[in-house]
C-alpha cells in the first residue's frame, strides 16, 4: 500500500497517531527486507524460494498462492514494508479507550457532558458550540464532531501544557489571528473537515513545538507565505482536498526547516519548480497526487537530497526532462508518475535511480519499451505498468503488476483452465450445431424456402463465432507458457485483427438477421391478412444488405489506426468489449454506438415483437374458441417465445451492463470480461440452431421423414440381393414413412418460426 493511498483510510485518531509516528521509520524499513534472499543463483526472471534451491518465475511471485514449499514466494510482498505490519497490529480500540477513561481524572474543571481521564478530556459529539472552560493542566483535548464555528483570540491561552488538540469535523469558519496564542507545547493540531477558507498570517506563531498540522478537507483557496511563521519543529503537513491553487511563495519550507512529510493531494496546484522547493532540503515524502501540474522543470528537485518518496500521479504532465530525477539518485526509494498523459518515457529516465525500490507507471503507454530502461534499477522490488505485457521487460523485478488482465496471464493467453476448456467446448458446439443445420436445411425439403435461406445465412454468421473461438484456442496452445514474450506482437498482429474482425462480423450480422427474422414472424402472426410478405428478390437484397452492413461495421476500425488506435488489440482475445483508459475517444464512441445503440435497439425490437406475437396468438385463441388449440399448445408457444427472448437477454444484457459500467469508469474485473467474451457472447451463436431449427415441429418431421427414406432405401438395396426381392419390395413399399398430418399443426404454415 503506497503512502499516497493511506490517508484515504478513514482511521480514528489513535490510528493516525501511530501512523504518523511510524513515518520516520518507514523509509528505513523499506530498505531492509524488501528483497528476497539473493544468495541463491536463479536465471533472469526467476527468484529463489527463500534459502531453498528452487526458483520460481516472476509471474508466481506474490500472486496469492503458495507456490514455494515454504511459502517464501508470498512473503515480503507489501510495497511499503512496515505499513502492512502496522495495520496488522492491535491499535487502541473503543474498548481499550473506555478502559482508559475509567482511570481517575486529574482535572478540577471540565464539562459534565465530556469524559476525563488523568489530564485528557474527550468532548466528542457533545454538540458544543464554543470551547469549554477547562483546568489549566489539561494535556489532551478532543473537541471533534461538534458545532464550533469560531475560535476567538486567546481561547486556548490558559492551556500552556496542552500537547494534543483535535478540532476536526466541526463547522469552523473563522480562526482569529491569536486563537492559538499560548500553546507553546502543542505538538498535534487537527483542523480537518471544517469550513476554513483562509488563515491569517502568523496564526501559528506560538506553536514552536508543533510537529503535525492537519488541514485536510477545508476550502483553503490560498495561503500566504507568513501563514506558517513559527512552525520551526513541524514534521508532517497534510493539506489534501483543500482547493489550494498554488504553493505559498517564494519558498514553501522557509518557516518550516524540519518539514519531512508533505501531503497536497487533490488540490489545484499548477506550478512546481526549484524556487518553491529550494528550502525543503529535509523533505523525505512529497505527495502531489491529483493536481493540475503540467510541467516539471529539470532542476525542480535539485536541493531535495533526502527525498525518499515522490508521488506525481494523476496530474497533467506531458513531458519529463531526461534528467528530472538525477538529483534524487542517492535518496529516492519510491516514485509514482502514473496516469499522466506522458507522450514519451525516455530510455535513460531512470538510469540514475539505483536505490529505487518501487516504480509506478500505471496508465502510461510505452511504445518503445525495452529491458535497458529498467536494468540500472537493480534494487527495484515493485513495478506497476499499464498492461501486464510490459512485465517481460523488467524480469529482474520480483513483483510486477498487473500480472493478468483476467483473460490472459503472464504465461498464457487464457489465464485459467476453465477458460481453456470452455473456449474449445463453445467452439465445437457452435461450429457443429450450425454446420449440421446448414447441411440438413440443404438436404431436406423446406415449406418456406425464403425463410430457410435466412436461417442458413444466420447459421453461417454464427459459425464464424465458432471459428473465432477455435483460433483463440489454437493461439492459446501456441503461446502456452510463454505468452508474455509474444503478447504485444500478438495484439498488434494481423491474426489478432482478423479474429477481432470475424467476431464483430459474426456478432453484428447475427443480431441484424435475428431482428429481421423476428420482424418477419411479427408480420405473419400479428398481421396475417396483410400482403407484407418479402419475395425472393426482396429477401436476397435484405440478406446482402445485412452482410454488407456487418462487414462495414467490423472493417471501419481497421481503416484508420490513427483514429481508432488498436481497436481489436486491447486484450488477448482481440474483442473490444469494454472501454479502457487507453482507448481513443473515437474508438470508445464507435463501440458505444454499436453495443449500446444498434444492438440495444435490436434487442428491444425483438422483445417487443415476441411480446406482441404471443399476445396476438393468445387473443386469437380466446376470441375464436371453436378454432382454439388445446391449452398445452398455447403453453408450448409461450415457452418457445420465452426461450428465444431469454437466450437473447442472457447474451446481451451482460454485455450492455459491462459497456455501461466501463463508460462510467467503474473498474471491471478482468475475470468478468473473460467470461463474457468466451462464454456469454457465443451463447446466441450456439443456441440459435436449436431455437430456430432443431426444435421446430416441421424440421423434426422432415428429419424423421428423411431418415425413414434412407432406411427404406437401405432395405430395398439389401432386398434386391435376396431371392425374394420382388415380394419384399412390394411389402416394404406398401409401408409409407410416418408423417404428421398438416392439419394437426395449425401454426406450422402460419409461423415461419416453425418452418
Amino acid at each position: 500500500m503506497s503512502a499516497g493511498k493511506l490517508r484515504r483510510l478513514r482511521v480514528d485518531v489513535p490510528v493516525v497517531i501511530l501512523l504518523i509516528h511510524f513515518a520516520h521509520t518507514q523509509i528505513g524499513a523499506l530498505v531492509t527486507g524488501s528483497r528476497v534472499d539473493t544468495d541463491i543463483r536463479c536465471p533472469l526472471g526467476q527468484f529463489p524460494c527463500g534459502n531453498m534451491s528452487k526458483c520460481l518465475p516472476q509471474a508466481l511471485q506474490c500472486n496469492g498462492h503458495n507456490d514455494c514449499p515454504n511459502g517464501a514466494d508470498e512473503r515480503r510482498c507489501g510495497d511499503n514494508i512496515g505499513w502492512g505490519k502496522l495495520f496488522g497490529q492491535k491499535v487502541p480500540t473503543t474498548n481499550i479507550l473506555e478502559q482508559h477513561l475509567r482511570t481517575e481524572c486529574s482535572l478540577q474543571e471540565y464539562p459534565k457532558s465530556c469524559k476525563c481521564a488523568q489530564t485528557n478530556v474527550y468532548c466528542v459529539d457533545t454538540k458544543l458550540q464554543d470551547v469549554p472552560p477547562l483546568s489549566p493542566n489539561v494535556t489532551f483535548l478532543s473537541l471533534r464532531s461538534n458545532k464550533i464555528r469560531v475560535l476567538p483570540d486567546y481561547v486556548f491561552s490558559e492551556y500552556s501544557v496542552l500537547q494534543r488538540l483535535f478540532l476536526q469535523n466541526n463547522s469552523l469558519q473563522f480562526i482569529s489571528k491569536h486563537a492559538f496564542s499560548g500553546l507553546h507545547n502543542l505538538k498535534r493540531l487537527f483542523l480537518c473537515d471544517n469550513l476554513i477558507s483562509s488563515l491569517s498570517p502568523g496564526v501559528f506563531r506560538d506553536l514552536h513545538q508543533l510537529e503535525w498540522l492537519m488541514l485536510n478537507h477545508n476550502p483553503l483557496s490560498g495561503l500566504s507565505q507568513d501563514t506558517f511563521i513559527g512552525l520551526h519543529s513541524l514534521v508532517y503537513l497534510s493539506m489534501w482536498n483543500t482547493s489550494l491553487q498554488q504553493f505559498p511563495h517564494p519558498s514553501f519550507c522557509e518557516h518550516m526547516p524540519t518539514l519531512e512529510w508533505v501531503d497536497l493531494e487533490g488540490n489545484q496546484i499548477q506550478t512546481i519548480n526549484y524556487s518553491i522547493l529550494k528550502t525543503c532540503n529535509k523533505l523525505e515524502v512529497l505527495l502531489l497526487i491529483d493536481n493540475r501540474i503540467r510541467r516539471i522543470p529539470e532542476n525542480t528537485f535539485q536541493s531535495m537530497w533526502k527525498l525518499a518518496e515522490l508521488d506525481l500521479s494523476s496530474n497533467r504532465i506531458k513531458e519529463l526532462p531526461q534528467n528530472t530525477f538525477k538529483s534524487l539518485s542517492k535518496s529516492l526509494l519510491k516514485l509514482n508518475i502514473s496516469h499522466n498523459p506522458l507522450l514519451r518515457i525516455h530510455p535513460n529516465h531512470f538510469n540514475h535511480l539505483t536505490r529505487l525500490q518501487s516504480l509506478a507507471l500505471e496508465g502510461i503507454k510505452i511504445p518503445d519499451i525495452r529491458t535497458e530502461m529498467f536494468l540500472p534499477m537493480m534494487n527495484l522490488s515493485h513495478i506497476y505498468f499499464k498492461t501486464f505485457q510490459y512485465c517481460s521487460y523488467a524480469p529482474h523485478v520480483r513483483s510486477c503488476k498487473p500480472n493478468t488482465d483476467g483473460i490472459s496471464s503472464f504465461e498464457d493467453l487464457l489465464a485459467n483452465m476453465v477458460l481453456r476448456v470452455s473456449v474449445w467446448v463453445m467452439a465445437f458446439i457452435t461450429c457443429f450445431g450450425n454446420l449440421f443445420v446448414i447441411c440438413m436445411r440443404s438436404l431436406i425439403r423446406a415449406e418456406n424456402n425464403l425463410h430457410a435461406t435466412c436461417i442458413k445465412a444466420l447459421c453461417c454468421a454464427d459459425c464464424l463465432m465458432g471459428v473465432y473461438l477455435f483460433f483463440i484456442g489454437v493461439f492459446d496452445v501456441k503461446f502456452r507458457g510463454q505468452y508474455n514474450r509474444n503478447a504485444l506482437l500478438w495484439m498488434d498482429s494481423t491474426e489478432c485483427q482478423t479474429l477481432g474482425f470475424l467476431a464483430m462480423l459474426s456478432s453484428e450480422v447475427s443480431v441484424l438477421l435475428l431482428t429481421y427474422l423476428t420482424l418477419e414472424k411479427f408480420l405473419v402472426i400479428v398481421f396475417p391478412f396483410s400482403n407484407l410478405r418479402p419475395g425472393k428478390l426482396q429477401t436476397g437484397v435484405v440478406l446482402a444488405s445485412i452482410w454488407l452492413l456487418g462487414f462495414i461495421i467490423a472493417a471501419v476500425p481497421l481503416m484508420n489506426k490513427d483514429v481508432f488506435g488498436n481497436y481489436y488489440g486491447l486484450n488477448g482475445v482481440c474483442f473490444p468489449l469494454h472501454s479502457a483508459r487507453q482507448e481513443k475517444p473515437t474508438a470508445k464512441g464507435y463501440s458505444t454506438g454499436i453495443f449500446l445503440g444498434l444492438n440495444l435497439v435490436a434487442f428491444l425490437v425483438i422483445v417487443f415483437c415476441y411480446s406482441s406475437m404471443f399476445y396476438s396468438i393468445y387473443k386469437t385463441g380466446i376470441n375464436a374458441t371453436h378454432l382454439r388449440s388445446p391449452l398445452h399448445r398455447d403453453v408450448a408457444v409461450a415457452n418457445r417465445f420465452f426461450f428465444i427472448v431469454f437466450s437473447d437477454a442472457l447474451c446481451w444484457i451482460p454485455i450492455f451492463m459491462v459497456k455501461i459500467l466501463s463508460l462510467l469508469e467503474v473498474e471491471i474485473p478482468g475475470t468478468i470480461s473473460s467470461w463474457v467474451v468466451i462464454f456469454i457472447l457465443p451463447i446466441n451463436s450456439a443456441l440459435n440452431p436449436i431455437l430456430y431449427t432443431l426444435t421446430t415441429s416441421f424440421f423434426r418431421e422432415q428429419v424423421e421423414l428423411f431418415l425413414c427414406r434412407l432406411q427404406k432405401t437401405h432395405i430395398l438395396k439389401k432386398d434386391r440381393k435376396s431371392l425374394t426381392s420382388s415380394t419384399m419390395f412390394m411389402d416394404t413399399s406398401r409401408v409409407p414413412c410416418y408423417q404428421h398430418p398438416a392439419h394437426l399443426h395449425p401454426l406450422t404454415s402460419a409461423d415461419p418460426c416453425y418452418a
